[in-house]
């Protein structure tokens, strides 16, 4: 009989122990040495060969396998890191941005009407929670309806993304049709009394109040109207809206008796 060597004894030894450790650890560095081996062994069986493109090709799917599941987690945990950051951002602002009214309301509050809540208020209209929004909405109008002075809030993509999309369209369209409204701060942003009766009307409509309570908004948006110059067109615009809206509203309600008297009101306002 005649024997025939297949495998070469060491390799053969590292073949075993990394079958071994695939089925737990495998570790870059054990394959490595098992390479290592491979190349400064002179002279290499067919078996020894065989042996280590399995390994090989094991390994390369094992390391495929993990950096997917890595790639994948990375992914999640991006994702939901971005939402958490997001919203940690916006909060921040609210925050920094009514500490700023405050200041402005002990600063300047002899020579005109500040209200110091109106970003909360859109903060709170922005996360749902309408009956908070028309709380402070409801008294931030009655506060700045008899004003002569009061802020204005921007309209800059940095604050109309707590806007509602009806907002952020129509400035979008009167800055693309008119662009020389750009350089007019007039032109970029609304007062605290605007913002205020919008938000107002919008919390009337998302629960489906009582009509009685539109007829008074309109009440107060006409005299908003009265009250901004004409050449504030971005108020203007947004009161109209905001009108609009309310008589859409009532326009589309179903037939109700107790609402009728209501409704013939409004059309006649």
């Amino acid at each position: 009989m005649q024997h025939v060597t297949v495998f070469m004894t060491e390799l053969f030894a590292y073949y075993l122990h990394i079958k071994y450790l695939s089925d737990r650890k495998l570790s870059v560095n054990e394959f490595k040495r098992y390479a290592l081996c491979i190349r400064d062994t002179r002279q290499l069986f067919i078996g020894d060969v065989l042996l280590f493109l399995s390994v090989r090709g094991l390994f390369k799917l094992r390391q495929k396998a993990v950096w997917s599941k890595y790639h994948h987690t990375l992914t999640n945990v991006s994702k939901y890191n971005t939402c958490d950051l997001m919203e940690l951002l916006q909060t921040s602002a609210v925050q920094h941005l009514t500490g700023f009214r405050q200041l402005e309301a002990t600063a300047f509050g002899s020579v005109a009407t500040i209200v110091t809540t109106d970003f909360e208020a859109l903060y709170a209209y922005n996360h749902g929670d309408y009956q908070r929004c028309l709380q402070l909405s409801t008294q931030n109008v009655l506060t700045l309806l008899c004003a002569h002075r009061m802020p204005s809030i921007s309209l800059f993509p940095e604050f109309v993304q707590l806007l509602d999309d009806d907002i952020v369209s129509l400035t979008s369209l009167t800055l693309i049709v008119n662009p020389n409204c750009r350089d007019d701060t007039d032109n970029t942003c609304i007062s605290q009394l605007t913002l205020s009766l919008y938000l107002m009307t919008q919390c009337h409509l998302k629960p489906h109040r009582s009509l009685k309570s539109l007829t008074l908004i309109l009440d107060y948006i006409k005299v908003a109207q009265r009250k901004h110059p004409p050449d504030y067109v971005m108020d203007h615009l947004v009161l109209k809206l905001a009108k609009r809206k309310a008589v859409t509203f009532v326009r589309s309600k179903a037939s109700d008796p107790a609402d009728r008297c209501d409704r013939l009101t409004l059309r006649q306002r």
